[in-house]
């Protein structure tokens, strides 16, 4: 099924991205699972809050009203001075879906991952190098990246923003405001390189498969269309 607009009606009314992104990072993670991975590794699919967990005031008074002003031996408990700045700060909250990819080895280590960019990535500067700082670290780690912008209400170039924080010159050819990138990193410091497969999205044309990196020799095909489709028909979306 070719790439739907989940951003404008009908489909913002009746599947709204956030649940079709959920849905889509649940096709991916079992496309992955069901052969694509080689033995050892697994996918994981990730729903980022749009909001804070709210904590019930009242309830945190009791708490600190009942907090005993000595331990069980009589000893008194130690109190801080008040903090000398108290500033008002909006905290940039993850918001998006991605599949992370690990290894079975040991920790487990984060081998890739694919994020499925949301509005609120793309919104401002701040959430943009936000977002951009995240997808930095990955490849700073040599993880495997795949990022997957099909928003059609924000303009932005978020590759741009990834070549800024990277410290990159120039831009990614073939980027737009809908595209599929996927990302290696090579070396390290001076002898560092930044490998990109990108490729331009459109609503209404099919979807492509990259490559998913999952270390420096080993890439698997990350069908992008299938899983597209997938999630289409488990929320019995018609073409």
């Amino acid at each position: 099924m070719p790439l739907l607009d989940h951003f404008h009606p009908p489909l913002d009314r009746t599947h709204p991205w956030r649940s079709f992104q959920g849905t889509w990072a649940v096709g991916i993670a079992r496309l992955l699972n069901g052969g694509v991975l080689p033995e050892g590794f697994y996918a994981v699919p990730f729903l980022d809050s749009d909001g804070p967990v709210e904590i019930d005031v009242a309830t945190v008074g009791d708490f600190a009203g009942a907090v005993p002003s000595g331990d069980s031996t009589g000893a008194a408990l130690w109190t801080p001075s008040e903090p000398r700045s108290v500033v008002a700060v909006e905290w940039d909250i993850g918001d998006g879906a991605r599949v992370e990819i690990m290894s079975d080895d040991g920790d487990p280590p984060l081998a890739a991952a694919i994020e499925l960019v949301s509005p609120g990535n793309k919104d401002r500067p701040r959430t943009r190098e936000a977002f951009a700082a995240k997808c930095a670290d990955y490849l700073r780690r040599g993880c495997g990246l795949v990022v997957v912008d099909t928003v059609t209400t924000r303009r932005a170039d978020l590759s741009a923003d990834l070549w800024a924080v990277l410290g990159i010159e120039g831009g990614l050819d073939n980027a737009g405001p809908l595209t599929a990138v996927s990302y290696r990193s090579t070396g390290r410091n001076g002898d560092g390189r930044l490998l990109a497969w990108p490729s331009p999205l459109a609503v209404g044309q099919p979807l492509p498969t990259l490559p998913l990196w999952l270390g420096a020799e080993v890439a698997v095909p990350l069908d992008l269309e299938a899983s597209h489709s997938a999630a289409c028909v488990d929320l019995r979306i018609r073409a």
